[in-house]
């Protein structure tokens, strides 16, 4: 059971290291917390803890990371103190006080980390007019009589004084309808692109290499931030891609691109890993593809959004992948 070397991936949102112990341990979570196990699968799971003395204490530090009371439902067919003795051996085996000292620092680091990773979050709900979390959507209707549809996990900051029509996205993916103005340019600005129109319906999508502008009907020019002197005008059913070094526009299905906003998004022969990130934009946990066997499967589908998580079990099915949940709304693809 389990992978026998150790890697390290790199994927768009980070960086994961394998150790093939943490990964059994991990492994031996998701077969007892969900029903008991028979005597078989708990004799097996004893043999395992005593091979190795950093089998026990892997499991023993999930059982301190995910609820003693789970893993004490677990492990209550096994014999009398015999899992506490094999943790307490191999404790001792392993330098405890060494051990103590590690995680001790590993608890500061990740105190500092947690307060970094939200330090973002703080400072976007401070920045922005309008936001929505992840799964949600909101309509907006402007002071100039526009309207704009905010996307799962998207903020947006305006400004319409002194006869200004202006609207920066923060974060993610808005839909606008404005309405005409011959004297005041309409202007959406995100961290590549600059949009100006006139009056028309497009998407404004803010990703981390790039904005991506879908021209749905009418008119729109779109600006390079940071090479300023390239810019291009759209035409319905084009889309222009803006990243630091380039603009770009292809022809798209504006019906597909902006699906979302029934509640659905469609991709047709699209890989596995892909489909599983868009998804992963309308869940408010965290999921993880462990099973890269399935990365590169091209997938056609059209997924609801408003559950999230039954569109990934859905997924997962079709790819023959299991699907586990863990607690912190964290899911295991495997």
């Amino acid at each position: 059971m389990g992978r026998k070397e150790t890697a390290e991936k790199n994927s768009e949102d980070g960086v994961y290291v394998d150790d093939p112990v943490v990964d059994e341990a991990l492994e031996w979570f998701l077969r007892l917390r969900d029903a008991k196990p028979d005597k078989a699968t708990l004799a097996t799971f004893h043999a395992w803890i005593q091979q190795d003395p950093r089998h026990a204490l892997e499991f023993k530090n999930l059982e301190a990371i995910w609820g003693s009371e789970a893993f004490g439902r677990a492990v209550a067919g096994l014999p009398a103190n015999a899992f506490t003795r094999t943790v307490k051996a191999s404790q001792a085996r392993l330098k405890i006080s060494n051990r103590s000292r590690r995680l001790a620092l590993a608890a500061s680091l990740a105190a500092l980390a947690i307060g970094i990773w939200q330090f973002p979050s703080v400072l976007l709900r401070w920045q922005a007019d309008y936001m929505t979390s992840a799964g949600m959507q909101s309509r907006v209707t402007l002071p100039d009589g526009s309207s704009m549809i905010l996307n799962t996990a998207s903020a947006v900051t305006i400004d319409f004084e002194n006869g200004r029509r202006e609207v920066q996205i923060l974060k993610g993916e808005v839909y606008f309808d404005v309405l005409r103005d011959a004297e005041r340019t309409f202007r959406v600005v995100g961290r590549f692109g600059d949009v100006e129109v006139k009056g028309t319906a497009f998407s404004v999508r803010s990703r981390d290499a790039e904005d991506q502008v879908v021209l749905e009907r009418g008119r729109v020019d779109v600006r390079s931030i940071p090479r300023q002197s390239e810019r291009l005008s759209l035409m319905p059913g084009q889309m222009g891609r803006a990243r630091a070094l380039s603009l770009t526009v292809e022809q798209v299905d504006p019906a597909t691109v902006l699906a979302w906003r029934e509640g659905r998004i469609v991709f047709d022969n699209q890989p596995f890993a892909r489909v599983l990130q868009e998804l992963s934009r309308y869940y408010s946990g965290s999921v993880i593809l462990l099973a890269d066997r399935v990365s590169d499967l091209p997938v056609t589908g059209n997924y609801r959004v408003d559950n999230a998580e039954a569109a990934i079990q859905i997924l997962a099915d079709a790819a023959g992948v299991t699907m586990n949940r863990v607690p912190g709304g964290i899911i295991l693809l495997r």
